[in-house]
């Protein structure tokens, strides 16, 4: 083979050696780390990125907690003005009835009529409690300019369905242990009002309410519900 042959291919060999030599010191370099400047910059700005994320997402909640705040404030307000409304409404509703009362009082007594005891305005209604009924009523010791004080005591006569069947008790029962709620004194105008309950199961319906003096019905008056 001529001498310049032989040059010509040393040369390349020595070329392809060089580049290959190049190409490892290169690929040594980036992964030992030397040329870590580009991915420090990625880094970086993926750093920042979670920050502007996590500032935005706890701007976010303060935003949340604020409006469940202002919707838990507004709807407490509002049971409460609800709460207050029925308060007033009840209030409105009974001074109604002593308006009543006091209207159909007065002519009587300036009459000078002896109507005697007479029962106003029975009320019995469902005190919320299952089986609970309250009662309220007025009684009134309308005996004209010479009233005498009227000592009695108040019944109860319940009707009710249970099991299909009409079934009847009569209040105080001989078990009943609060039975002043039962007696009066009274003489002009005195207001009764209680709670009483009827067996489970049951279906109220009628209520009578008596005032006994001296062990005898004086006067009665019902409420059909």
């Amino acid at each position: 083979m001529a001498w310049y042959w032989r040059a010509l291919a040393v040369i390349l060999i020595l070329s392809v050696s060089l580049a290959l030599a190049a190409w490892m010191y290169d690929a040594g370099m980036r992964f030992a780390g030397y040329k870590s400047n580009e991915s420090e910059r990625e880094i970086q700005l993926l750093r920042n990125h979670v920050m502007e994320l996590d500032a935005e997402l706890t701007k976010l909640r303060t935003l949340t907690s604020s409006g469940e705040s202002s919707r838990l404030i507004e709807r407490v307000t509002l049971e409460q003005l609800a709460s207050q409304a029925r308060k007033l409404e009840l209030e409105n509703a009974s001074l109604k009835e002593d308006l009543a009362f006091y209207e159909g009082l007065m002519p009587a007594n300036e009459a000078g009529n002896d109507g005697g005891a007479r029962i106003d305005h029975l009320r019995v209604e469902p005190s919320g409690v299952a089986g609970e009924y309250r009662y309220r009523m007025l009684v009134v010791n309308n005996g004209g300019r010479q009233t005498r004080e009227l000592k009695g005591s108040l019944q109860l006569l319940v009707k009710m369905q249970r099991g299909g069947k009409d079934v009847m008790i009569t209040l105080p029962s001989e078990k009943e242990t609060n039975l002043e709620n039962f007696h009066f004194e009274i003489k002009h105008f005195h207001r009764l009002e209680g709670v009483f309950s009827v067996p489970s199961g049951s279906v109220l319906k009628e209520v009578e309410a008596r005032l006994l003096v001296d062990g005898a019905v004086r006067v009665r008056q019902s409420v059909t519900l």
